[in-house]
């Protein structure tokens, strides 16, 4: 079984009512998602594709039952009380789709979370989906995914699709797919994905899908390094054309003062045995040639 989701698992969204909660709840359940609750304050007793909403966390709790996961589509000046609802709650694993969350909210909550023992997927993320399970948690389109061998961890949500496919075509597929989230603060880094996938028997090898800003990339091949990791690891960075100082994507990611760079990303990578690919398309003749040795 794959880490961090499972067939069966009992999922609540918040913010269920709104357009893109309503719309992925609906693309969750196809999927094979248990969905067992929705919230959204002063919406009580409607009803989401025939998920029963409530007004707070812990009413739906009270009222369902067990809860494994929450899938979060508040907006942003709302989603740092929703986020810490749900953990008073008990709930042990957060999906936070919100993008824009400011980063003061964001810290504070993703080590709230540590204390607490939960995990938090985001913000600012796709989601994760374990194809072999039926289960999806966040806005990933499950037809580009099939059952496999080859763990996703990414920052990007539609190179990430595009990798699932690209491997797909080839007779590939994962066991789990996770976008962390490309914002400055995440509730799990590369590294966590990583050592997850180091102790999931099903998990052959990995992708990890990189861009430009930050050092997570360079924080992973030393984790990779330290450790003589196990498993074939490639990688892909996206924004190796991009230019000093330009903000690149939905997380804003920026190069300067020879942090974060393309180059920086590259050199660790390599020095870690990790080969990069020039793009997406490359993953699956990389994998298939580490994976034959």
């Amino acid at each position: 079984m794959p880490p961090l989701l499972r067939k069966g698992m009992r999922v609540i969204v918040q913010g269920i009512t709104g357009r893109q909660g309503r719309t992925h709840a609906r693309l969750m359940l196809d999927y094979g998602t248990e969905i067992v609750a929705g919230v959204t304050p002063g919406k009580g007793g409607q009803e989401v594709e025939g998920v029963p909403v409530f007004d707070s966390v812990e009413e739906a709790v009270g009222e369902v039952g067990t809860v494994d996961a929450s899938v979060i589509f508040v907006p942003a000046p709302f989603a740092y009380d929703a986020v810490m609802e749900a953990l008073e709650a008990g709930i042990g694993l957060l999906v936070v789709i919100t993008e824009h969350i400011p980063v003061h909210d964001a810290a504070k909550f993703v080590e709230y979370a540590r204390l607490k023992g939960a995990t938090i997927v985001g913000p600012n993320t796709p989601g994760a989906i374990a194809p072999g399970e039926g289960v999806k948690l966040g806005i990933m389109p499950g037809d580009v995914f099939a059952p496999g061998g080859v763990g996703i961890v990414s920052r990007s949500g539609t190179l990430t699709y595009e990798i699932a496919l690209s491997l797909k075509r080839r007779g590939m597929g994962t066991p789990l797919t996770v976008g962390i989230g490309g914002d400055p603060v995440t509730g799990l880094s590369f590294t966590d994905v990583l050592e997850m996938f180091r102790e999931d028997e099903e998990t052959e090898a990995v992708v990890l899908v990189g861009e430009i800003g930050g050092r997570a990339e360079e924080d992973a091949a030393e984790y990779v390094m330290r450790i003589g990791y196990p498993k074939p690891v490639v990688a892909y960075v996206a924004g190796r054309t991009a230019p000093p100082g330009r903000r690149m994507g939905h997380a804003g990611a920026i190069i300067s003062g020879g942090m974060g760079t393309y180059d920086s990303k590259l050199r660790a990578l390599n020095g870690a045995g990790i080969p990069v690919a020039k793009t997406p398309f490359e993953i699956p003749d990389l994998l298939a040639g580490l994976l034959r040795r």
